[in-house]
């Protein structure tokens, strides 16, 4: 397929065991419903504002210190119901939950129009302890929040940004196993084209640089999925193409790596990319299929991807994604790719009925990779599915009792996957270990 080249929160024993009761894998190809008790979850004690939900974003930072500290970025309702107040959750190793609001120059919560699958926050803690958010941003100049030191009030940031006065619109955000922070997002609002930026902090000079425009193309905007960063330092990115300006619908679901200390770009087979890539360059793992166009009709009903999330087996990359294709009936499903040799391979999770904007991938000792989906209805929506060694997917409820219907997940240095799980149609976040 690819082209060469302060408050604690503590949920009650009954609350608790009613939300670890295993439910039915409701529309999952195969399921083991037993598994689910396998889930831990809790509703973080703060009001959610239902524009908290997103694809494309990385809401979720933990770290490791006495025990496991995990921030949860998320948007609070406004002064009115078009608006939010960004915000950090913070849950400690005791389980004591603690409130960190995003505070503007004023030093006054910050508060935005709503916009949903645009202005919704990512967030990274780097190598000083100094929590980084990047919030509400649809083509506006950077909003960017952090701490001065750890455990120091979140604030305003933005003039530190390169690039300043350009429009920025979908950032994501990761640490790297030195303490630096790699940032990914769409710079600018031209009609012609809006290409892909990678930016890092260098942790220990506290600044903010560009690394490269990593990808564009005339007609074409990027949207960036994800990154992340293997443990000799090597940058992860995803990312899909659209035809310029914007659009719902996306094709040409690309990856590209990027190495601090040679500066080189390359694909997934190594071989050395000259960026910004562009459709044509890029390494492409869902190539266009029959009947696919390039469109800005958001009403456009053929086939396309939308959204999708990295992770590592060592340094290798896997993917989870969502298309559509011709044959589908109008449902995205769900997809799992992995390179062999020069190309990728692609492999369908789940094909049993149209699902959400939502996607997380883990990489287990146990059960390898670990995909995780939100169906399109259903009591419970959040699921996570395993592949046997004959290649059988089996899917369980993920958050069992929870009616949540959008996700993140984050897996932390012991080896756990912490789920953050918005339930927008009651205004709720949830928490969730497995």
């Amino acid at each position: 397929m690819r082209r060469p080249t302060a408050r604690a929160y503590a949920a009650s024993a009954a609350a608790l065991a009613a939300l670890l009761t295993p439910a039915p894998a409701a529309q999952a190809d195969s399921t083991d419903p037993t598994a689910a008790a396998a889930t831990v979850i809790e509703k973080v004690p703060y009001a959610m504002d239902s524009s908290n939900q997103a694809a494309w974003w990385t809401p979720v930072a933990t770290y490791k210190g006495r025990g496991q500290y995990t921030y949860f970025a998320f948007n609070e309702p406004g002064s009115t119901a078009a608006t939010h107040r960004p915000a950090i959750a913070r849950r400690d190793p005791d389980g004591v939950w603690s409130r960190l609001p995003l505070l503007d120059k004023s030093g006054q919560q910050a508060e935005f129009a709503d916009d949903n699958g645009h202005n919704q926050p990512s967030v990274a803690r780097d190598g000083s302890g100094r929590l980084h958010v990047f919030a509400s941003m649809h083509a506006d100049a950077w909003r960017y929040f952090r701490t001065e030191a750890a455990g120091g009030d979140v604030t305003d940031h933005a003039a530190e940004l390169p690039d300043q006065g350009v429009g920025i619109t979908y950032p994501v955000v990761t640490t790297a196993p030195n303490g630096d922070l790699y940032l990914a997002a769409r710079v600018g609002s031209g009609a012609d084209q809006r290409p892909g930026k990678l930016y890092r902090w260098d942790n220990a000079a506290s600044r903010w640089s560009v690394v490269a425009t990593f990808a564009g193309a005339l007609n074409r905007s990027v949207y960036p999925d994800d990154l992340t960063v293997d443990a000799a330092g090597r940058v992860h990115l995803l990312y899909e193409w659209a035809k310029a300006p914007a659009t719902a619908f996306r094709h040409q679901l690309s990856y590209l790596s990027y190495d601090p200390s040679t500066g080189a770009f390359a694909d997934s087979a190594g071989a050395a990319l000259t960026v910004p890539v562009t459709p044509g360059t890029s390494d492409v793992i869902q190539e266009l299929t029959a009947g696919e166009e390039w469109s800005i009709d958001n009403a456009y009903t053929g086939p396309a991807v939308q959204s999708a999330k990295l992770t590592l087996d060592g340094s290798t990359p896997k993917v989870a994604y969502r298309y559509r294709s011709a044959d589908s009936g109008g449902n995205f499903r769900v997809c799992y790719a992995y390179p062999s040799g020069t190309d990728w391979v692609s492999k369908t999770v789940y094909a049993g009925g149209q699902t959400a904007a939502a996607l997380g991938i883990t990489w287990d000792e146990t059960d390898t990779k670990r995909i995780y989906y939100v169906t399109g209805s259903g009591t419970d929506r959040v699921f996570a599915a395993t592949q046997s060694a004959d290649g059988t997917w089996t899917a369980q409820s993920a958050a069992p009792g929870v009616s949540a219907d959008r996700l993140a997940v984050r897996r932390d240095s012991d080896g756990n996957d912490v789920l953050y799980l918005p339930d927008t149609a009651h205004n709720s976040l949830y928490y969730g270990i497995r």
